[in-house]
C-alpha cells in the first residue's frame, strides 16, 4: 500500500533498508498492466489459479467486479477530499500525537511543497479509536464503517482464493492472520499538484499481509519489477491488491511481497485509500507448516507479529541514521 514501508526479516538478515528509504526520483518509468482478475467470473477453479499466480509471479493485482458498490466507493472519496477541503484547524482537531493514527501534514521543499495523509483503524471494533475520526464530513463515519464491512469480505474472498491455490483450506489464510481479530487500518494520502512532482512515498513493501488500494484517477503508483519501475495503469472502480510481508513468510516465499511507490503529479491533485490487513499484533507469524518440508524449510523465522514490527522499526532507524552519517561525508 502506499507509505507503509517495510523490509523481509528472517531469522538469519535483516537487508538493508537503503533503497527503501531514499526518496527516488522519478524518471524513466514505463507503463504496465499487471494482472487483472474478473471476480464475477463462475469458474472458481479459474479464479484460484490467477490470483494465485498474480501472487507468486507480481505479488500485485487488480481486481474488477469484486462486489464493492461503485457508489460507496465514490462515497469514500467524497468524504475523503471534503475532509481535505477543511480549514487546518478542523483537521487538526485529529492530528497525531505519539501513534500512528491522526492527520498529519509532511513539508517537502522547505515547506514549499507538501503532502498529507490521515490514518485511523477500521477493526475490529475493540482497537478502534474514534477519536481519530474525523466529525466532518458528518457521513464520514458512516461511509467509513459500511466501508469496511464490504472490504473485509473481499479481503476474505482474496484470502480464500489463496489458501485454495496453495492446497489448503478455504479459511487457512484469513485464519493465520488471527480471523475476525485481523486488524484493518485506513491511510488516505492526500498529494497535490507539485511543480517537481517531490511528493509521495518512497519504495516500500507492506507491512502487513494483504493492501487493497483504491486510487483516483490521477496516476502516480508505480511497481518494481524486472528490475525496472512501471507505471500502474488506471482501472475505473477496480481495486488494487497488494501482498504484503505476512503474506511471503506466511507461504515460505511463494507469494511476493511487492516493492512499489508512490509519486505526486505536477499539475493534478491525486488521493488514494489503502487498506491494510495485518495480523493481531500478539499472534505468533510465521510459514505455515503445510507449507514447509524436508526439501522447502522455512526461510523466514516465527515472530510475534508485535515483535515483527519493533525489529523492523530498529533497522529504519539504524538505516536512517546510517544514510544521515553519509550526506555529511559526502557534503562537509
Amino acid at each position: 500500500m502506499e507509505d507503509e514501508r517495510n523490509l523481509n526479516t528472517s531469522s538469519s538478515s535483516l537487508p538493508s533498508l537503503r533503497k527503501q528509504l531514499v526518496r527516488p526520483t522519478f524518471g524513466g518509468s514505463m507503463e504496465l498492466d499487471i494482472p487483472v482478475v474478473d471476480l464475477n467470473v463462475s469458474d472458481e477453479e479459474f479464479l484460484v489459479h490467477e490470483v494465485t499466480k498474480a501472487s507468486e509471479e507480481w505479488g500485485i493485482f487488480q481486481v474488477v467486479n469484486h462486489g464493492i458498490p461503485t457508489e460507496l466507493m465514490r462515497q469514500l472519496q467524497v468524504v475523503g477530499k471534503q475532509f481535505y477541503d477543511l480549514p487546518e484547524a478542523e483537521k487538526e482537531a485529529v492530528a497525531k500525537d505519539e501513534g500512528i493514527e491522526g492527520y498529519k501534514k509532511n513539508y517537502l521543499e522547505g515547506g514549499k511543497s507538501w503532502d498529507e495523509h490521515l490514518l485511523h483503524k477500521l477493526s475490529p471494533p475493540s482497537i478502534i479509536n474514534y477519536k481519530y475520526w474525523p466529525m466532518n464530513p458528518p457521513q464520514y463515519r458512516e461511509v467509513n464503517e459500511e466501508y469496511t464491512r464490504h472490504v473485509k469480505k473481499l479481503t476474505e474472498k482474496i484470502l480464500g482464493l489463496l489458501s485454495e491455490g496453495l492446497g489448503l483450506p478455504r479459511v487457512a489464510l484469513t485464519q493465520s492472520l488471527g480471523g475476525e481479530k485481523a486488524e484493518y487500518l485506513i491511510r488516505v494520502n492526500y498529494y497535490p499538484p507539485s511543480p517537481k512532482a517531490i511528493g509521495g512515498s518512497a519504495a516500500h513493501t507492506d507491512l502487513g499481509a494483504i493492501t487493497l488500494l483504491i486510487p483516483n484517477e490521477v496516476p502516480g503508483l508505480q511497481v518494481f519489477k524486472n528490475e525496472q519501475w512501471f507505471d500502474v495503469k488506471y482501472i475505473d472502480s477496480a481495486m488494487v491488491v497488494f501482498i504484503g510481508d505476512q503474506l511471503m513468510r506466511i507461504t515460505n516465499g511463494r507469494f511476493k511481497n511487492v516493492l512499489h511507490r508512490a509519486k505526486s503529479d505536477k499539475e493534478r491533485l491525486r488521493i488514494s485509500w489503502p487498506v491494510f490487513v495485518s495480523p493481531r499484533h500478539d499472534l505468533l507469524v510465521g510459514p505455515l507448516p503445510e507449507l514447509t518440508g524436508d526439501e522447502n524449510p522455512p526461510k523466514f523465522e516465527t515472530l510475534v507479529y508485535q515483535d515483527y514490527l519493533h525489529k523492523t522499526m530498529q533497522n529504519w532507524a539504524l538505516d536512517k541514521l546510517y544514510n544521515k552519517e553519509s550526506t555529511l561525508l559526502k557534503t562537509h
